[in-house]
């Protein structure tokens, strides 16, 4: 059987061994090992959050804003920042109702530190009419709490209408009249005296 001949290679093409754009030509390999399985998922695996210590700071300083901007929202009474509890138009007018005047309930928490204070006084008279002063405050705070709850009940159903006030509101005011005004959240929006919005 015949063989065809090779055709001759053109004049210009380039020599085995030479390089051509900088890629060697000719030759039977290409010039490095074929890497291993485990070598190519090697170089491929990187991790999906980035685990530095200046990525571990943003993220911290990032949360540690979000959470101040959540405690200055609720604490101003942003509807946004409130939980559902909180949240809406009838609730702000019941705090703002609240807020806007005097209630014995205040006075709780100090009154129990004065009779924790008197329990402490080596003459049992003392102790034991402290705690009668005590129980007979807190009835009057109980009836304060009564009246409260029904004015903001009859405000509400005056301001909204019967049919659209919500429930709870008179819990809701009663629970705000027994916490200390510097302590209630959201903070009070008006001043004592003033008039709820």
């Amino acid at each position: 059987m015949a063989k065809t001949p090779a055709a001759p290679a053109p004049s210009d093409a380039p020599s085995e061994g030479t390089a051509l754009n900088g890629v060697a030509v000719g030759g039977s390999g290409k010039g490095r090992a074929t890497p291993s399985r485990a070598e190519q998922e090697a170089a491929r695996r990187r991790p999906l959050v980035a685990d530095t210590k200046e990525a571990k700071a943003r993220a911290r300083s990032e949360m540690a804003a979000q959470r101040e901007k959540a405690r200055l929202g609720m604490a101003a009474g942003d509807d946004k920042f409130l939980p559902v509890r909180d949240k809406g138009p009838q609730r702000r007018f019941i705090r703002d109702l609240v807020d806007s005047g005097w209630h014995l309930g205040e006075a709780v928490m100090p009154a129990m530190v004065l009779v924790i204070v008197a329990t402490f006084i080596p003459y049992p008279p003392v102790q034991y009419y402290a705690f009668i002063v005590l129980w007979i405050f807190i009835l009057f705070v109980i009836g304060d709490m009564i009246i409260t709850s029904i004015r903001a009940k009859r405000a509400a159903r005056a301001k909204f209408g019967e049919e659209r006030t919500e429930r709870g509101l008179g819990w809701y005011a009663a629970m705000r009249t027994i916490q200390m005004r510097f302590m209630r959240l959201p903070k009070p929006q008006v001043k004592r005296g003033g008039r709820p919005a």
